[in-house]
């Protein structure tokens, strides 16, 4: 019997026995039944938002500098309620930090296989992560599972808990669907370096992958999957529910998958390559960077100078 179904068998109004004695009797603290459980915060949502928000944009900001762009924005919010907030989240600060946190006690972290390789086909790499999505009066998780080389969205579960249970269901799906891949890669989150979780790769003989701690770059193809998603869909419709949630996620995943071009795939769809077994030219850890405008200055002064 769990613990609350053994505190609802307390009597308060007991003459005979007392509240010590029947918690004696069945086993449970007595401090767990004189405090009253916190209701849920709805003061949380509005800052919860305007945090994944301001994440999703910029990756690197930690809780101080959250903390003075959310007074920026009107929200008077001191940085503990912040740090909490970010850890009911889930969510860090992506750069290099002091190891103040340890792995799962018993898990075992893999080392990082992707660096210096170049992905040339589908079924070479796929990756996972987890991320938060906000809803009317609360939050889910999306997990989602994808292909390196063709960017395809193999499968995802929506879950109100990061339990590992909804990374072994999407696993599974996409192992049934598509086959397997020679590489997993991963973050060190608990989920992916559970034992139900990496028993599954090894398993079906998939080599296990994950990221150095704070190196969200190793994890880049996802991370922009990420972005896209929050920017295209989920802060445009502003979901009131998980049914909502579910619904509108399937529906962008599938644009996504068979109509969203990707420049960095010579303007085709993820699913299109996915169909032709292997991409036009191999797809190194850069994503393409030439090409992307992410330095304008740069290719201001390149200007510059070549006109000169």
């Amino acid at each position: 019997m769990s613990v609350p179904d053994r505190r609802a068998k307390l009597d308060r109004a007991d003459r005979t026995l007392s509240i010590r004695r029947q918690c004696a009797l069945v086993g449970v603290a007595r401090c767990s039944v004189y405090r009253p459980r916190r209701p849920a915060n709805d003061n949380d949502v509005v800052p919860m938002r305007l945090i994944d928000e301001l994440f999703t944009a910029w990756p690197f900001l930690g809780s101080r500098r959250m903390t003075a762009m959310l007074h920026g924005r009107g929200l008077q919010i001191n940085r503990k309620r912040v740090q909490r907030l970010m850890r009911k989240m889930g969510i860090a600060a992506l750069g290099p930090k002091p190891r103040t946190t340890k792995p799962a006690p018993g898990h075992k972290i893999y080392p990082y296989l992707l660096r210096n390789l170049t992905i040339a086909r589908v079924n070479h790499v796929w990756a996972a992560d987890i991320t938060y999505i906000p809803i009317g009066r609360g939050f889910l998780y999306l997990v989602a599972i994808i292909d390196l080389a063709s960017r395809a969205i193999l499968a995802w579960r929506l879950s109100n808990t990061m339990d590992v249970s909804s990374c072994v269901a999407a696993l599974g799906d996409a192992l049934a669907k598509y086959g397997k891949p020679e590489i997993f890669n991963t973050d060190q989150g608990s989920q992916f370096t559970s034992a139900s979780f990496t028993a599954a790769l090894s398993a079906a003989g998939i080599q296990i992958s994950m990221d150095g701690r704070g190196r969200w770059m190793d994890n880049v193809f996802i991370e922009r999957v990420w972005r896209s998603l929050k920017h295209e869909d989920i802060y445009l419709k502003g979901y009131a529910d998980g049914c909502e949630a579910k619904a509108g996620i399937a529906g962008w995943i599938a644009f996504y998958n068979e109509q969203r071009l990707h420049q960095a795939l010579g303007y085709r769809t993820p699913m299109a390559v996915w169909r032709a077994a292997a991409t036009t030219s191999a797809v190194d850890m850069m994503d393409n960077a030439a090409v992307l405008p992410t330095c304008p200055q740069r290719q201001q002064q390149q200007t510059t100078a070549l006109a000169a």
